[in-house]
């Protein structure tokens, strides 16, 4: 059911880097994206797809790793993705890709989740460092940032506190912690 894997799919920021991802997972999660809406049919976006150790290593630390934690600087060496996808705007075809990388990385995820992979969209991501490390052209704009691989932490969601808090936080366990807001207080 869509709800299950909606409800599997959090943003996983710990992976067994022993299990590899290979270039046909990404382009079956990539394929998903391709066949999702995108505003005006206009299809602007492209993919960079990494999967080897060299690549994936250059990526790395070019992406912000959970900004609530901040004692946390990032998963340590062997638990980071085994895969990544970039996603790019080509500016060719349009100036403005509103919300279609955000709907790409929801297919792609969902996708993941399925095959019982996990990921991580990053919008903080240091682009020209990216741009400069992947050789991507001008014409490109660097959009998001999706790390992907076999999840090893364990994601809880909760409702929000009477504090209002939604800062999401790991308990001794290293339990990841999601709060989230009551349905009845998003429905106006």
């Amino acid at each position: 059911m869509i709800r299950d894997l909606i409800l599997k799919n959090r943003s996983c920021r710990r992976f067994d880097e022993s299990v590899a991802i290979d270039e046909s997972t990404l382009r079956e999660l990539v394929d998903l994206a391709r066949c999702s809406a995108s505003g005006s049919n206009l299809q602007g976006l492209k993919y960079i797809l990494s999967w080897t150790v060299e690549k994936n290593a250059a990526i790395f630390p070019t992406l912000r790793w959970a900004g609530y934690l901040k004692d946390w600087a990032g998963p340590e060496e062997g638990e980071r993705p085994t895969g990544y996808i970039i996603l790019l705007g080509d500016t060719d075809i349009s100036k403005s890709f509103g919300v279609d990388h955000g709907i790409a990385c929801q297919s792609m995820l969902l996708g993941a989740v399925e095959k019982g992979l996990g990921g991580c969209i990053f919008g903080s991501v240091r682009r020209d460092e990216l741009r400069e490390i992947l050789d991507i052209p001008e014409q490109y704009e660097v959009l998001l940032a999706l790390g992907l691989g076999k999840p090893v932490e364990q994601v809880v969601i909760e409702e929000v506190g009477a504090d209002g808090n939604i800062r999401y936080w790991r308990d001794e366990q290293n339990v990841h912690h999601v709060p989230k807001r009551a349905l009845d207080d998003l429905i106006l």
